[in-house]
């Protein structure tokens, strides 16, 4: 990045302006646009033959933007794909929601980029349901409450899966990354300020198209109010379809590095217990293959790029012999309030809530800040 920007926090254009153009630019024909990894296995020999294995290189399928087909053999695999490509859907039980994929038409899995003038037309004046509870949703929300200033009629329901507690809103002021703590401050002064409401202990079960709107279900049978437009932001998880033909070891809940998995599992630890690990805990039975970046988190959730650095360096410093260097740490990671994710932590009496209640704890819609909270439900 530019001098001038190192203590800056870039967005993903800042990313592939100042850092992965000049970068390509400088390893030239080394990087290939538009090429797609089909698979990755072992020079014949597929997961179950063991014999002479370890003595065999990679074998990796490429599918050209062209159509053509070639294969490359490579001495050691280091999958940094990301999970971009595969976020969760809108269902409570991983799975899309009936109806879910019929009305993908009014359904995003993105924070919305209100800079393009279309996306920005599509959400003025609507009235939009937020799906999550992260930083993705603590954005859109943002977003949406600064564009409801200048398009009247303009208005978000945040759908939340948990309770409203303390933790709800991130580290805030606590979190030693202030910018990513001011996220969460952001999403807490949309809502305050009427700009959205809170839905709390909604597992959405059903997407039903009403008209020209939609009306989400949840598990229990409550309906809410018909929206315009639906904004899925819970989470992602990786993509192991090119990589089946490797041993690795995973994670039965996250699908990350079993090893790796304990250190980040959000039904145990806030984001804040994560420390620095490198090739022992990103290792595999199959030799010399890694997940690395948001990759290695699986479905895990608040992944920092500043750890994916160490886990490449880490890596790097052992394939070219030097263990010493390898197991050294050279990161400190900041640390942060509670970070949710799913399992345990998604259960709404899970917080303490100020939305629940009631004769029997059902769960409520509300505005905080903005007077006091009405039921959307009864027993």
């Amino acid at each position: 990045m530019h001098q001038d920007n190192f203590d800056a926090y870039p967005t993903g254009g800042d990313w592939a302006e100042q850092y992965l153009q000049p970068l390509a630019d400088v390893l030239g024909d080394k990087v290939r646009f538009g090429a797609t990894v089909t698979g990755v296995s072992r020079l014949g020999r597929d997961r179950v033959v063991d014999a002479d294995r370890d003595q065999q290189p990679f074998t990796v399928h490429i599918l050209n933007a062209d159509g053509t087909e070639e294969r490359l053999t490579a001495t050691a695999v280091i999958d940094a794909s990301g999970t971009w490509s595969t976020p969760s859907p809108i269902g409570g039980d991983g799975l899309p929601a009936l109806g879910e994929q019929a009305s993908s038409d009014r359904i995003s899995y993105r924070v919305p980029d209100l800079k393009n003038p279309a996306v920005r037309a599509r959400y003025a004046g609507k009235r939009t349901a937020v799906i999550g509870s992260g930083a993705s949703a603590f954005t859109a929300l943002a977003y949406l409450a600064d564009l409801a200033k200048d398009a009247p009629g303009t208005h978000a329901v945040w759908v939340l899966r948990r309770g409203i507690g303390g933790s709800t809103f991130g580290g805030g002021e606590a979190d030693q990354l202030p910018t990513r703590g001011a996220l969460g401050l952001a999403a807490k002064a949309a809502v305050d300020e009427g700009y959205a409401d809170a839905v709390t202990g909604f597992r959405t079960s059903v997407v039903e198209k009403a008209g020209e709107q939609l009306v989400l279900a949840a598990e229990d049978g409550r309906r809410l109010d018909p929206v315009d437009e639906v904004i899925v932001l819970t989470g992602l998880r990786p993509d192991l379809s090119f990589v089946a033909e490797l041993r690795l070891s995973l994670d039965e809940r996250l699908q990350a590095p079993v090893d790796l998995a304990p250190l980040i599992d959000p039904n145990q630890h806030s984001c804040g217990t994560v420390y620095p690990h490198g090739v022992n805990e990103l290792s595999h039975p199959e030799k010399d293959v890694f997940l690395v970046g948001m990759k290695s988190y699986g479905r895990a959730p608040t992944f920092l790029a500043m750890t994916g650095y160490e886990q490449v360096r880490s890596i790097a410093a052992a394939l070219a012999g030097d263990q010493e260097a390898a197991e050294r740490v050279e990161l400190t990671l900041p640390e942060t309030g509670v970070c949710g994710g799913a399992g345990l932590f998604d259960e709404p009496d899970a917080t303490e809530s100020k939305a629940g209640g009631g004769c029997c704890a059902t769960p409520t819609t509300v505005q905080i800040g903005v007077g006091a909270p009405a039921t959307s439900g009864g027993c």
